[in-house]
């Protein structure tokens, strides 16, 4: 384990032999100083990341020094020295950013206890802020992919509700078109972003609890209530609420969310009292509500106050011009988490993915690209290990091709124009035909055949062993 530098500040002589001795035994890189020009010079050479800092030095100020500390590096961690007679001075120093204060007297192991501690709170707080990065990160505007009309108009909206605090969103989409992550996009990139987001699924909750995971409830509530519990509404305060499937909570429960918006309090389960709450509300659904509010299956003037900001997302199917950059992403996101080193996709396998109209929208894309990454050996995606739905765009251009290469010119062949032979044909053996015919003409050479055939050579070599051709190639560059 590395050491970890402490610098001691102090002007008494035997204080900084006794906390640098303590703190070598403990295992910390240790230097000393008496005064503020010193610890000025160790601060730059030493870089220490705590300092053991008097309040008072014979020409410096402790407080005025620890301003100058954090201003410099706010990580550093800072623990006051002081008599008990300067209890107001650290006091005032903690309010300006000191992790804690010693008071002299002192123990010198209750100063080990405290300056391990003071490691161990730093420690936390760089996991947090990685975390909370890496969270930022994930839900940023790159992972909503897309440079279609449509999209464009969707980050337009999520910057503008994020940075008015817009206290009511309605996302609108079907199922997989990314609501959940427009949710938590507008919390990421707002001044909520520091507090909780939480989401509920409104027709996963059985209709009799959902109430109780909205608003919590008071002890005695009911039956098994023996104490109070805290609703998602009370949890999120500050932060944000996301409503999922807002289009399937009951009618009764609508008339208390609606409450909620209109008057911002509700009320615990068996409790007594009005409860404010300041949080921002974003409800989801991939139902129709205006019909739903004509056939009285939707509140009317809950729709009404939910629909002042509204953000459409639009179905896979009516923005293709976004899949290309959605396979890319999901690519590098799929090498990342499998350790693949994929490349990239083939022509065909992209023009397999262009034509299926995808029902399940990005959700469905993601999973037919998993899929694919998991099965192919190759460094390029193809469209073998799609599922034959989507694959069925290469096999009605593919069937019949050897009929063609064989009765049609090269001329009809290379123009894409195959006629399927009245009695149908293999796939398997048009693409064994194809691979005999693209390594006899370059002489059984593997890198320029799979060029030919627009796939990466590991891709070729897993054919040629899938049809048993191993002696019509070789690895010729």
């Amino acid at each position: 384990m590395r050491e970890r530098r402490v610098l001691v500040v102090d002007d008494e002589k035997l204080v900084c032999w006794s906390l640098s001795q303590m703190l070598i035994g403990a295992g910390y890189a240790v230097q000393t100083a008496m005064n503020g020009a010193e610890a000025r010079e160790r601060l730059q050479n030493f870089v220490p990341e705590m300092v053991l800092l008097d309040v008072r030095l014979p020409d410096a100020n402790g407080v005025e020094l620890l301003r100058e500390i954090k201003a410099h590096d706010e990580d550093v961690v800072v623990l006051m020295i002081t008599a008990y007679a300067d209890a107001d001075s650290a006091v005032n120093a903690l309010k300006l950013g000191a992790d804690d204060y010693i008071g002299k007297p002192f123990d010198v192991e209750n100063i080990r206890h405290i300056v391990d501690q003071g490691f161990e709170k730093k420690k936390l707080r760089k996991e947090v802020d990685f975390f909370r990065r890496e969270l930022r990160k994930k839900y940023d505007y790159d992972n909503l992919i897309g440079n279609s009309s449509k999209m464009i108009e969707v980050f337009k909206m999520i910057k503008v509700c994020a940075e008015t605090d817009a206290k009511i969103v309605l996302v609108l989409g079907e199922s997989g078109t990314g609501k959940q992550l427009v949710a938590r996009a507008i919390h990421y990139h707002s001044a909520r972003s520091q507090e909780p987001f939480i989401e509920i699924n409104c027709a996963a909750i059985p209709d009799n609890l959902l109430e109780n995971e909205l608003f919590g409830h008071e002890g005695g509530a009911y039956t098994d209530a023996s104490k109070s519990h805290k609703g998602i509404f009370e949890a999120a305060a500050g932060g944000t609420v996301f409503l999922d499937e807002i289009g399937d909570m009951p009618l009764p429960m609508q008339a208390k969310i609606l409450k909620v918006i209109d008057s911002k309090q509700f009320r615990r389960l068996g409790g007594s009292r009005d409860i404010d709450t300041d949080v921002r509300i974003i409800a989801a659904t991939n139902q129709d509500l205006p019909a739903m509010v004509k056939e009285g299956n939707f509140r009317g003037d809950l729709f009404f106050r939910l629909n002042v900001m509204n953000i459409p997302l639009a179905p896979l199917r009516q923005r293709k011009e976004d899949i290309p950059s959605l396979a890319n992403y999901f690519i590098d996101r799929l090498n990342e988490e499998y350790g693949r080193g994929v490349s990239g996709i083939t022509p065909e396998a992209l023009e397999c993915l262009q034509r299926h109209d995808w029902p399940g929208n990005v959700r469905e894309l993601r999973n037919a690209m998993e899929r694919a990454m998991m099965l192919e050996v190759g460094t390029l995606i193809t469209h073998e290990f799609f599922t034959h739905e989507i694959r069925d765009c290469v096999q009605s251009k593919a069937n019949g091709l050897k009929g063609a290469v064989v009765h049609e010119t090269p001329a009809v062949a290379e123009s894409g124009y195959i006629n399927l032979p009245p009695n149908g044909i293999s796939i398997e053996e048009v693409e064994k035909e194809l691979i005999q015919q693209a390594l006899h003409r370059y002489n059984g050479n593997q890198t320029k055949a799979a060029q030919c055939l627009r796939m990466s050579r590991d891709t070729l070599r897993y054919r040629i062993k899938k049809f048993g051709l191993q002696s019509a190639g070789r690895d010729d560059d």
